[in-house]
């Protein structure tokens, strides 16, 4: 398990939960993809606009890992975990809780100053379901 792939995928929980901007943890790609549980994202620009927008529309975020692994490989990281996140609707003031799966991979990049602590790695891709018993 890589210390530095993991950090960087628990700061995105933390940014998350507390409503900042998400959109620096992805690289700035068009191959940047992003599936979420209804939506999917291609190029980093969409990314972006999209997170944008949730964090505009969404409020007191719950984000609970289960069971995260991180494995890194030559400059690669990849990651699963099993979710629980819970966050507000603040257009219609709804409460929305889903139990979920995420994957993806993440890219060590040349380091440069942003906002993100870990900014040596940004996800490449990020897949979220919801889990469901067959």
């Amino acid at each position: 398990m890589s210390d530095r792939a993991e950090t960087a995928v628990r700061d995105y929980y933390d940014a998350l939960r507390s409503g900042e901007p998400l959109s620096p943890y992805f690289l700035e790609e068009e191959s940047t993809v992003k599936f979420g549980i209804s939506e999917s994202l291609y190029g980093f620009e969409a990314v972006s606009e999209a997170l944008r927008e949730q964090t505009e529309t969404t409020a007191e975020w719950a984000v609970e890992s289960h069971h995260l692994v991180v494995t890194e490989r030559d400059g690669v990281a990849t990651f699963v975990d099993e979710v629980t996140m819970a966050w507000t609707d603040t257009e219609d003031d709804e409460r929305r809780r889903f139990e979920t799966r995420w994957s993806g991979a993440l890219v060590e990049t040349a380091e440069r100053e942003t906002a993100v602590d870990t900014r040596e790695w940004l996800f490449a891709t990020m897949h979220v379901s919801v889990a469901h018993e067959l």
